[in-house]
């Protein structure tokens, strides 16, 4: 059963290392629907991004189905998904919207796409993420890879470890298909090599404290009528945010 809010232990947790695992978040018929639905799409849309690599104007390292809220309701599903939707508005002081998702496929291959690097400063508004793997993913099948305690002020700049697995203190997520990490982008962290010859799969919805600037510049517009709830919208920045006085 999802939680309705973080228990005590979760949020000490999530304070002192910057993450939360969730085992099983996305399961039985819904991770079927969600594999489906994510393989047709990304066959779909493939020869696109071929194309794109061949003119330069598409990144080889990864591929993203493009506009995925609008391909099918399994993504627009996941936005405020119950196994992470209560975390994200209590960390966030229920105010949350969301910035972007990424359903990416990334190519066995034999480098990381990225260094290790922390997305946003300190300055910014909170940040975060949810990374869910549609397969199974190993340790050296380009699983996402996390300092905890690295979200801290204190830690300082991110230092770029190559290899990835050579950062001190770093977990590295092998997970089953369904599961999800919830992480603080202040925090490092990275996309470990794709060594097992298997593309990896897996959806990446990024998260801010609602401000009214982001809000207003929602790309969204044309996933409207699919938010049936005031909550969604919000999420979405198609409404806006009622703060108490």
């Amino acid at each position: 059963m999802a939680a309705s809010h973080p228990s005590k232990a979760e949020r000490r947790f999530w304070e002192e290392h910057g993450y939360l695992f969730l085992a099983a978040a996305v399961a039985g018929g819904e991770l079927s629907r969600l594999q489906r639905a994510f393989d047709r799409c990304a066959r779909d849309a493939k020869a696109q991004w071929l194309e794109g690599i061949a003119l330069g104007t598409q990144p080889a390292g990864y591929f993203d189905i493009p506009h995925a809220l609008e391909q099918d309701d399994a993504f627009i599903d996941l936005i405020d998904h119950p196994s992470w939707y209560p975390y994200l508005m209590d960390f966030a002081d229920h105010e949350l919207l969301l910035l972007a998702p990424q359903v990416r496929t990334l190519p066995a291959q034999p480098v990381s796409y990225l260094r290790w690097h922390a997305d946003v400063p300190h300055t910014n508004p909170l940040h975060m993420k949810v990374q869910i793997y549609v397969d199974d993913v190993s340790a050296d099948g380009g699983a996402f890879g996390y300092v905890p305690g690295s979200h801290k002020p204190e830690a300082g700049e991110c230092p770029n470890h190559r290899p990835p697995e050579t950062m001190p203190g770093c977990r590295i997520f092998a997970g089953k298909a369904g599961d999800a990490v919830l992480f603080n982008s202040y925090g490092w962290h990275t996309s470990m090599v794709n060594r097992t010859g298997q593309a990896r799969k897996s959806i990446i919805l990024i998260y801010e404290k609602w401000s009214e600037a982001r809000a207003h510049r929602s790309p969204y517009t044309r996933v409207a009528h699919k938010c049936t709830t005031s909550a969604r919208r919000k999420l979405l920045g198609l409404e806006p945010m009622r703060r108490s006085p």
